[in-house]
């Protein structure tokens, strides 16, 4: 037998230490504990569980992960740790990490967001009652800001009295169930006094008593299962649940006089609003960070596991790694290009976030909105990817990719859904939050598509492009009422989006090499970028032509350089995929990875 090896299959230990640093960096101390955490036995995979035992599971390690934790205030308030935990814990139970989401970011946030002094937090840092979040309505879903939910002043009392006017007012999907014992709510609702609207504000309700049966009042009804992670997704009404006076989460964008009038700083209702569900923008950059993680994860399995299963190769008797096969790897380098761009996208990103000053705010909390969008998209291509790749096998949810990627479709719903958050961003780019940068003087036949300055400004040409075909059609007179003007833009102007962002994450990829100190590692980042900008602008290389920003020659010869840049990148793939640190514990539980060579 014939047996034919890769260049290279066991992964350099400097440059996988040197490439991980420049993944992690600094934030590795934060990563780390929970890396060996989620390697414990505790979170190890569970066979054939029913929905309410996976469910209960998850409410059981969540209080492992509480424990675990030196300060849930802190995790709480910190961007870059929250984000860190998000990043391990989907791997092992993504039911815990939604719930673990919504604990400590939209529940526990929030309240460390608002007027929080004298207000007893005890119980939720030590979980002994579990927080949740009720905003999103069966009837508005994205339209959030139109929702029914009223929680009336009552002036005899100075409380409130909290009621769901309509089924379509139910409060849809949180975890209010009695799974996992005791339960508070933060629950949106439009604050009616004297039978004025003042608008929506978050209001403390609990939904449980101290045995975790539901309190008087409070409607809960299980849904059907998601595909997604095992969650207790419920259905929640309210019918005139009195809350005392220190239910309303009050902050300077609302709060009540002695004489029960409403003062604010901000004049609009929907700023208001917008303020008081202000962590939803943090839970966004929390759905980004499961997805990385569990992309990672998967391409861990997935390059792993076709270097050590052999099958034929071209020649009579000749048995090669699944890896050899141009068709095979192929596919996983391009994944692990757009990988890597994402995680050092969301390193940025939540930089920018944990340090935007006030005038900041705003274009900080645009940008995590579209990485969030175009991250969990990407984890969804890339792990069908990997699951394809794997065969049958990656069929199993004991090998760690099938589970997530099912589960990953929450990510893509949760915290605004994708293609409208894509949709306000695009309009915002439009209007005044975007300057294309102009056309490159040199001439495009002088220039090389080994250049990455070059392959950065045919990213900026495409966003330039895009930018004014949209506003074009935006301003288009012909066309009648606002709505046909935004329908007639609305394509061009989310492809404007699109671009937008790779060049971004392009560009956090281009500025990783920059940074490394060893040439080898610095010369691997500079390959994937080239592969990672290259196949972004050979899907748009027609544009790009007729707007004379590539050559006809250049097009011919785009797939040369991508082959070139792959078969380059051929013998690294473990030491790129040994970066991710994934623990072997984790990985050695994989009945694929577990398993001794044998032909596909």
């Amino acid at each position: 037998m014939i047996t034919s090896r890769l260049p290279v299959t066991t992964p350099s230990l400097t440059e996988t230490a040197a490439i991980r640093q420049l993944l992690f960096g600094a934030q590795d101390e934060i990563h780390e504990p929970w890396r060996r955490l989620f390697s414990s036995d505790v979170f190890a995979y569970h066979e054939g569980l029913t929905h309410q035992e996976r469910t209960e599971l998850s409410y059981q390690r969540l209080r492992t992960v509480n424990a675990a934790a030196a300060d849930p205030r802190a995790l709480a308030r910190d961007p870059v740790a929250l984000s860190a935990l998000h990043e391990w814990s989907g791997v092992v139970d993504a039911g815990m990490t939604t719930i673990a989401s919504i604990h400590y970011n939209l529940f526990l946030g929030s309240l460390l967001d608002h007027d929080h002094e004298g207000r007893d937090l005890g119980p939720y840092l030590r979980m002994e009652r579990l927080g949740t979040f009720l905003c999103t309505e069966q009837a508005h879903g994205n339209d959030a800001a139109q929702m029914e939910t009223t929680a009336t002043l009552d002036r005899a009392t100075g409380g409130f009295v909290l009621t769901t006017p309509t089924r379509g007012a139910r409060k849809w999907m949180p975890n209010t169930s009695v799974a996992g014992g005791p339960k508070d709510a933060l629950v949106a609702a439009r604050l009616v006094i004297d039978g004025k609207d003042q608008g929506v504000f978050l209001f403390l309700t609990s939904l449980t008593d101290t045995n975790g049966r539901h309190l008087p009042g409070v409607e809960v009804e299980l849904l059907p299962e998601t595909a997604s992670s095992p969650v207790d997704h419920c259905a929640t009404s309210f019918h005139g649940v009195r809350l005392p006076r220190t239910a309303m989460l009050q902050g300077d964008h609302g709060r009540l006089t002695d004489d029960d009038e409403l003062v604010s700083c901000l004049g609009s209702p929907r700023k208001r609003f917008l303020r008081s569900i202000g962590r939803v923008t943090m839970g966004k950059l929390c759905m980004s960070a499961y997805s990385l993680g569990v992309t990672r994860h998967a391409l861990t399995v997935a390059v792993r596991h076709a270097h050590q299963r052999v099958t034929s190769g071209m020649t009579s008797g000749q048995r090669v790694p699944l890896f050899s096969h141009r068709t095979h790897h192929a596919p996983l380098l391009e994944a692990l290009a757009t990988t890597y761009a994402a995680t050092l996208l969301q390193r940025e990103v939540v930089r920018r976030w944990a340090r935007a000053a006030e005038d900041e705010r705003e274009e900080a909390e645009r940008l995590v909105a579209i990485a969030k969008g175009w991250i969990t998209w990407q984890a969804r291509d890339v792990m069908t990817e990997c699951r394809e790749r794997c065969g049958a096998q990656g069929l199993l949810l004991a090998n760690g990719i099938a589970g997530q990627l099912a589960a990953n479709e929450g990510t893509i719903t949760a915290e605004g859904d994708n293609a409208v958050i894509w949709v306000k961003a695009a309009g915002e780019l439009l209007l005044g939050g975007f300057t294309p940068t102009p056309p490159g003087d040199a001439p495009p036949a002088t220039r090389s598509l080994h250049d990455p300055a070059h392959l950065h400004d045919l990213m900026g040409d495409l966003e330039r492009i895009r930018h004014e075909r949209a506003r074009v059609r935006l301003r288009a007179k012909r066309v009648g009422s606002p709505l046909d003007r935004w329908n007639g833009a609305s394509g061009a102007a989310l492809c404007l989006v699109d671009a937008h962002v790779h060049r971004l994450a392009a560009q956090e990829l281009l500025a990783a090499a920059a940074r490394a100190s060893d040439a080898q590692v610095a010369l691997l980042l500079e390959h994937l970028h080239r592969l990672f900008a290259l196949r972004y602008l050979a899907a748009h290389s027609g544009e790009l032509l007729a707007h004379e920003r590539l050559t006809a020659e250049q097009v011919r010869y785009l797939p040369e350089v991508l082959e070139a840049t792959v078969a380059a990148l051929v013998p690294h793939a473990l030491t790129l995929t040994d970066a991710f640190a994934v623990q072997d514990e984790i990985a050695a539980r994989h009945p694929m990875l577990r398993s001794e060579v044998v032909p596909a």
